[in-house]
Parts: structure tokens; C-alpha cells; sequence
């Protein structure tokens, strides 16, 4: 998903992009207990403790901004600035959590391909990239169907399981950079400016004519907007 993002933002800083356990390369936690965030928390900790690396700007897209959330709830002291892209403070209502716990079940019973992407994209993606950007459609689509079953259902009841975390960003006392789309249905632009709002040092910038997932539909403005708000020398 960073991939269009990535010569732009490496041209003046360094990037790394974690690989989350049952999404990309690195297995699933060998755990019975309840899938949460902080499994994937501690990852993050562990590989900024082998990159040896004491603070950084952390940031996420949706999922990745709650992530982002519980990696600064374990170890806000590594944390030296916040991006949080696409995402919320709040927790799922008990229907929105029910409804990633059904997505979990049918995941693992029958795989993600030739369902999940064509439920997910009418909320990812705005009308307009659907209709004018099929390039970025088919992106989406393919990095939704590459998922094993076993992984999604496992990150959609970590974020089914995961706290409000309002009152943790108005504890978080460092620069933080609030990003939406314009179009975005899931995580609306009035949410994210009650955020930043929230943020002693917030600021908002807002995507326009972009959904969901504002890096892949508009890399450019996203990474103008890190670039232009980056507060450190």
C-alpha cells in the first residue's frame, strides 16, 4: 500500500514499513488467546529495538493507525511524533464489532477471493477512483485477494477487540499529523477533525476526492501533506 509513497517520503527521510504477522510474510502469533492489537504492538517494539532505533514517527493507514495506537498505549516513550491516516480514536460500536467478527468467521471457513474485495471496495475506494481509476481498483483488488483467510479473520477481530483510545491521544503530548479523504464513509472527515481536535499538537489536512484509503488514491497529496508537516530537522 506504501508503494507509491515510498521514492517521495525516502528522498528525505528513512522509511520502513513493518511486515504485520498473518498479512504479509511473518506468521500469525502462536497464541490461543483472543487476537488484540497489542500482539502486533509489540512487533513494532521489537523491531525498532533490532533496527536500534530509540524514537520514531509512526504512523498508519486505517488499521495501521490503530495499530499505531496500541504500539504508543505499550511504549509512548518511542513514540516521537504521530501520522494517523484513514483511522479513529474511538472503538467499534458492539454492531460494527460484531460485523468484523462475521467477516473473521467466513474468512476462515472460505477464503477472502471473490467476496472480501468486492464487499470491502465501495467503502475503500471513493466513486470517483472507482469509476476513473480502474488502475488503482484492480491495486485494491489484488492485494485483497493475495490475503490468506487465516490472517484477515485474525486482523479483524484484533480490531473488533480493540479499545477507545480518545483519551490515550489527548495524553500524547507530540507533533501529529491527522489525514482523511474527503469521500472517506468509514473514517468521515468530521471524525478525523474531532481528532486532531483532540491532539494537543493535531493538525488535519484532508484529501479531497479520495475514500478510504487516501494512499493509494492520492500519494502525492499524502506525502506532500508528511513532507509539508514534518516538524523535525
Amino acid at each position: 500500500m506504501w508503494n507509491p509513497m515510498r521514492d517521495g517520503l525516502t528522498a528525505r527521510h528513512r522509511l520502513i514499513t513493518p511486515d504485520q504477522r498473518g498479512l504479509g510474510r511473518t506468521p500469525l502469533p502462536g497464541t490461543d488467546r483472543e487476537p488484540g492489537l497489542e500482539d502486533a504492538a509489540r512487533d513494532v517494539i521489537a523491531l525498532l529495538d533490532k533496527l536500534g532505533l530509540e524514537q520514531v514517527v509512526l504512523g498508519g493507514c486505517s488499521m495501521g493507525g490503530y495499530l499505531t495506537m496500541a504500539v504508543l498505549r505499550a511504549a509512548p516513550e518511542r513514540v516521537a511524533g504521530l501520522v494517523l491516516i484513514d483511522t479513529k480514536a474511538t472503538a467499534d460500536s458492539p454492531e460494527a464489532a460484531q460485523a468484523r467478527r462475521d467477516l473473521a468467521k467466513r474468512a476462515e471457513s472460505e477464503g477472502v477471493t471473490g467476496w472480501l474485495a468486492e464487499s470491502l471496495l465501495p467503502n475503500l475506494l471513493s466513486a470517483e477512483t472507482r469509476e476513473a481509476r480502474p488502475g488503482v481498483v484492480e491495486t485494491l483488488r489484488d492485494l485483497v485477494d493475495s490475503q490468506q483467510g487465516a490472517g484477515v479473520a485474525w486482523a479483524a477481530r484484533a480490531m473488533a477487540n480493540r479499545p477507545d483510545a480518545t483519551e490515550l491521544l489527548a495524553a500524547a503530548d507530540v507533533p501529529a499529523l491527522v489525514v482523511v479523504g474527503e469521500e472517506d464513509g468509514l473514517t468521515p472527515p468530521d471524525a478525523a477533525q474531532a481528532m486532531a481536535e483532540s491532539l494537543p499538537k493535531g493538525e488535519l489536512v484532508v484529501v479531497p476526492q479520495a475514500g478510504h484509503l487516501t494512499p493509494l488514491e492520492a500519494p502525492a497529496m499524502v506525502t506532500e501533506a508528511i513532507l509539508g508537516w514534518w516538524p523535525f530537522a
